[in-house]
């Protein structure tokens, strides 16, 4: 260190801070969630408006799936709606954010129709923009909804135009010279004055005069005589309104396709509401006869206003479980997913929860309408045998395809087949561990024979399932909620707050009503040692005891250190990155020695590990042993990492002994 300051005189010399590279902590509680929403980006095109294949009548899809992230329900709802819809996500990611999740991974599943089937792009709703027209053609301005949906089909658009003068002199019928400060990007449409009237022409392409003078502008169409000074550079400005509440505003837009901020271009990048439609996303636009030079206004629409946006479709009943995965994928592909492969590509993601995988009814229960005859009134008479009354007929599930009756043994083990694809994608990356839901209704027997499927520490179950009130969600009814989406919220909170080792044990569930089934102390003591969490209704609320894993493993019973587990691995596979082309010598070896040691001994202050000294809670190997002379020659660095992760309490055994003088002794 001192051979790095440069001495002089006899005195105190402040020494350079040493950049050492540390290991820094990795974040754990954010969830991902896939299911069905009324609204939500999915089917995303390219988000450049490139020219687009012969044949394509809306645009090619980028991918199905896309993965989002939203930090509150509020930003889920400006995105994927609101309680609208049959499904299920809505509610559960309200619970995972009412528990004290800070951040979630959202992605909307639709209907998996296969590459270039012209159903991807029905559904999808449509509306002509007023006081605009493709240049030339003549041809209308059509925007579509951003995504599928019937929520498209109250979308209201209006444009409006904006002029500023624009001096220029040496004019010809094809340039014109400006000031270089102005330089009107290529694509801005211009209104000049030629003789008794006016024309349009817009900008090709500008060249800068000899010796730095004036900036040349050379327009895309010769005019019929050269035009009068000032001319005027006219912008769009486009108003967005979806009838619920979500609004855009896009000003000082270019109305030539090749301007840096054309319409297409701001609606692909920006717009969260719609898309140009394909048809004219490249063309060149200008204000049509009954174009508004002025503010544009979206007045509420009233009751007897025709829709400016048709063709909207929700198409729920298409949708099936195989739409919650990607068949294409496979290990190690780079590609995006589609499904819940979607959030592959998020390395943050630690819990998913697949609140639709299957519907085992609709969200809120039927009630009898149809009520028995009868004759009773104030007079007596005689006795009538009434026939029996019909008898009310089920409606059909809300979302049709997923429905799965866990009742039935064929559904039964669907719904095992599916959750169990979702366990192996969880073991095939070891990225993420999977909260699943024992199936609503069924028997104790069948619950351990449901638990006796699964075998993996990158699962756990959890039951029974919850029920929640949503006061605007209009059902007015509970609603059947699985309680994996509680739990993990629950699971955030806890790690949030106290760190990995801390699960959601002894955990009250928040916003929820009650459980739909109360579970015994005897079956609880069974479904507990089988390696299930159960809700139980005590006296402040719905209490999620346990946080087991699915695993046959005792040393991986316990979901937060398997979740240790994984931030380990993430830690270590980030933040050594600095190891990378450094000289693989002894120096090397005791320098990662000493940063995992510090970083290892902070999680075993915080209780992360057990044992009462540093070498009965980890050891950190990185010497020549593991790096012989064979290894050294291949480039390689081997280091050996052991914890000994900490568990907690489940259970206090106390002894009652009682004394012959009748006194009782408590003992531990």
């Amino acid at each position: 260190m001192a051979a790095t300051v440069t001495l002089g005189a006899p005195g105190i010399y402040l020494a350079p801070e040493e950049n050492r590279p540390q290991l820094a902590g990795v974040r754990m509680d954010v969830c991902a969630f896939a299911g069905v929403a009324p609204r939500g980006p999915c089917r995303e095109p390219d988000s450049s408006p490139d020219p687009l294949p012969e044949g394509s009548t809306l645009a090619l899809p980028r991918r199905r799936s896309m993965a989002v992230a939203v930090e509150s329900f509020g930003a889920y709802r400006r995105l994927f709606g609101g309680f609208e819809g049959p499904g299920r996500l809505p509610f559960a990611v309200a619970s995972f954010f009412e528990q004290g999740g800070r951040r979630a991974w959202v992605v909307r599943v639709v209907r998996d129709y296969g590459p270039g089937h012209p159903e991807n792009d029905l559904g999808v709703a449509r509306g002509t923009l007023a006081g605009i027209e493709v240049d030339g053609a003549g041809d209308p301005v059509v925007l579509v909804a951003r995504n599928e949906g019937s929520w498209g089909n109250k979308l209201r658009a209006a444009v409006g135009f904006t002029v500023r003068p624009l001096a220029f002199s040496a004019p010809t019928v094809t340039e014109l010279a400006v000031d270089p400060a102005e330089r009107p990007p290529v694509g801005t449409l211009l209104r000049l004055r030629a003789g008794a009237g006016s024309a349009y022409a817009f900008v090709a392409s500008t060249r800068r005069e000899e010796g730095g003078g004036e900036l040349r502008v050379i327009l895309d169409r010769a005019l019929a005589v050269p035009p009068a000074s000032p001319a005027e550079v006219v912008e769009a400005t486009l108003a967005l309104d979806d009838g619920d509440g979500r609004g855009e505003r896009f000003a000082g837009l270019g109305l030539g396709g090749a301007h840096p901020r054309s319409l297409a271009a701001v609606l692909c990048h920006q717009s969260e509401l719609v898309l140009p439609h394909p048809g004219w996303h490249l063309a060149d636009l200008r204000p049509a006869a009954d174009g508004r030079f002025a503010e544009p206004l979206l007045p509420p629409a009233g009751p007897d206003d025709p829709p400016q946006f048709t063709d909207g479709e929700d198409r729920y009943d298409d949708l099936i479980p195989d739409d919650f995965f990607d068949p294409g994928w496979t290990l190690g592909d780079d590609r995006p997913g589609a499904g819940v492969h979607a959030f592959l590509g998020t390395p943050e993601v630690a819990t998913l929860v697949v609140p639709d995988l299957y519907s085992p009814g609709p969200l809120a229960p039927v009630e009898p309408i149809a009520e028995p005859p009868t004759l009773a009134g104030p007079e007596f008479g005689p006795c009538v045998e009434l026939p029996l009354p019909t008898a009310q007929e089920n409606p059909p599930p809300e979302l049709a395809g997923l429905f799965l009756d866990p009742l039935d043994p064929l559904h039964f083990n669907r719904i095992v087949d599916l959750q169990s694809r979702l366990v192996d994608l969880a073991e095939a990356t070891a990225a993420f561990a999977v909260l699943l839901d024992v199936p609503p209704g069924l028997p104790h027997r069948r619950i351990l024979e449901w638990r006796s499927r699964f075998r993996s520490s990158y699962a756990a179950g959890y039951h029974p399932w919850l029920r929640v009130a949503r006061a605007d969600d209009g059902r007015d009814a509970l609603i059947l909620l699985p309680p994996s989406a509680a739990a993990a919220g629950l699971v955030a909170s806890r790690e949030r707050l106290f760190g990995i080792p801390h699960g959601p044990w002894n955990a009250v569930a928040a916003e929820v009503v009650n459980a739909a089934e109360r579970v015994s102390p005897s079956r609880h003591n069974e479904l507990h040692q089988a390696g299930l969490n159960v809700y139980l209704q005590e006296r402040d609320g719905v209490v999620l005891y346990g946080s087991r894993t699915l695993s046959r493993d005792p040393l991986l019973r316990q979901l937060t250190v398997r979740r240790l587990m994984m931030a380990l691995r993430r830690a270590l596979e980030r933040e050594t990155w600095w190891l990378v082309f450094e000289p693989n010598t002894p120096a090397l070896w005791a320098e990662v020695r000493r940063f995992l040691t510090l970083w290892l001994r902070r999680l075993w202050e915080v209780g992360a590990f057990r044992g009462a000294r540093e070498e009965e809670a980890f050891f950190v190997r990185c010497d020549g042993d593991l790096n012989p002379r064979s290894s050294l020659d291949l480039g390689r660095l081997v280091v050996e990492v052991g914890v000994a992760p900490a568990e907690p309490i489940e259970f206090l055994v106390l002894r009652l002994v009682r004394g012959g003088d009748g006194t009782l002794t408590v003992e531990g």
